[in-house]
């Protein structure tokens, strides 16, 4: 057993935040706000003991292994390839800012070095080191923000009662002390946002398996923003931000849409947005998904979240010896050349005037919009009106002013005729007076 009255200390020295008062966010939060909407790229990473089985995250639910059973997988975790340096680089090139990785998901398996379990990389694996710590360590030596995901959700603590929507087959004992969960939770949050150094924020998951239960979460909210006021917390629970919360997340969505099918009652609030997606289908190591996205695709749908106002998270599962897959690394290297060139489009930027499109998105940047045109076949361009008077419209790329000419329903120009249709992103740039 290990040292599980450090729980009762975490506890008492936190103490019980109000809950009754308007939350507030500080100064330094509503900064971290603004520089997390000029970011506009980060780098997920799903990866934990699960990838040795080489299936998905969700195994333990979808192949329904007991608790016991479970417990034999950890030993064969020994990623002696991971080089967290390696990972922040990769990130870094492909004109990422910022990194959330996941601390803790649904098996309740500890990626970190937590004193108040010994279901963790420390105390049940081979490799014996704190994968959270290394992240830490180099994301602030390379200038990347470090974000945390952590589920709510736990199928492996037996004080996770009443059971959820899923873990039903986990074979725990059928009882168990939600308050003493909650603590440990908390506790688990004051681990995270104590010994690993300025953190962006909290990211977290698996509310909705529960939806009706007693989250108490003003109190994990204030606690979070009592120990690190400018960490944002998120909550990927599918619906609109609850009072705490710093920036809203849509899962393989852009906000406003539901073709993933997770966002139907989450309407566009007015936090900071960010949609999180995939590389293949799968977001821990699966060996059999070969559904890669192009490079094209991503490139596009990085540039549709910016035209959404919104960030756009993408996806790694690294594999269980701590190598990111090279199909990942070959995609990403793509997307960093086309951030190398275009990125001023994208970064700082927000929303543009010209809602979405068929054809595209626009951002904008003080007296520059970009107009990102991803579907047009003619050598014509029409867009709608806006409200400033246009000085010069621009190719981007070669920065040869464009003929144009505009009237009352909008603005015509004339785009080069060697444009290449194809390409993922054809990038107008018009100054306005």
């Amino acid at each position: 057993m290990k040292k599980f009255s450090f729980l009762i200390f975490i506890v008492l020295i936190v103490g019980t935040p109000s809950i009754a008062q308007e939350y507030k966010p500080a100064q330094e939060n509503l900064e971290n706000r603004e520089w997390f909407q000029d970011a506009k790229f980060g780098m997920f990473i799903h990866w934990g003991v699960y990838s040795v089985l080489g299936v998905h995250e969700w195994v333990m639910e979808t192949q329904s292994i007991d608790k016991k059973t479970y417990e034999k997988i950890p030993a064969f975790f020994n990623p002696t390839e991971f080089d967290a340096e390696e990972w922040v680089l990769l990130a870094k090139s492909a004109g990422m800012k910022y990194i959330t990785i996941t601390t803790k998901h649904h098996d309740g398996f500890a990626m970190f070095d937590s004193k108040l379990t010994d279901w963790d990389i420390m105390d049940r694996t081979v490799y014996k080191k704190d994968v959270i710590k290394q992240m830490a360590e180099a994301c602030k030596k390379h200038g990347l923000k470090l974000y945390l995901y952590y589920s709510q959700l736990d199928w492996y603590h037996n004080d996770y009662y009443p059971r959820g929507d899923t873990g039903k087959k986990a074979e725990r004992p059928d009882n168990g002390n939600w308050e003493n969960y909650l603590d440990f939770m908390n506790g688990q949050l004051t681990e995270l946002l104590t010994n690993y150094g300025e953190i962006g924020g909290i990211w977290f998951d698996g509310w909705w398996d529960k939806k009706e239960a007693d989250w108490q979460l003003r109190k994990t909210y204030d606690l979070i923003h009592e120990l690190q006021p400018q960490a944002m917390i998120g909550s990927n629970h599918h619906q609109a931000p609850n009072e705490g919360e710093d920036f809203q997340m849509f899962e393989k969505d852009l906000p406003g849409e539901n073709k993933g099918g997770f966002s139907g009652d989450s309407e566009v609030g007015s936090l900071p947005l960010e949609t999180a997606e995939t590389m293949a289908q799968r977001w821990g190591f699966s060996l059999q998904d070969k559904a890669y996205k192009s490079s094209k695709e991503l490139i596009q749908y990085l540039v549709k979240a910016a035209g959404y106002n919104s960030n756009f998270l993408l996806n790694v599962g690294p594999m269980p010896n701590g190598k990111i897959q090279p199909e990942f690394v070959e995609t990403l290297k793509v997307i960093g050349d086309w951030t190398s060139t275009y990125g001023q489009t994208i970064y700082g930027t927000r929303g543009g005037p010209i809602p979405p499109q068929s054809w595209g998105v626009s951002t904008q940047k003080e007296d520059r919009i970009y107009i990102h045109i991803m579907d047009w076949k003619t050598d014509n361009f029409f867009f709608p009106t806006i409200k400033k008077s246009i000085k010069n419209v621009v190719d981007f790329q070669s920065n040869k002013k464009l003929k144009h000419s505009t009237n009352s329903y909008g603005t015509l120009v004339e785009l080069p005729k060697n444009r290449d249709y194809d390409t993922a992103d054809f990038v107008l740039e018009v100054i306005i007076k």
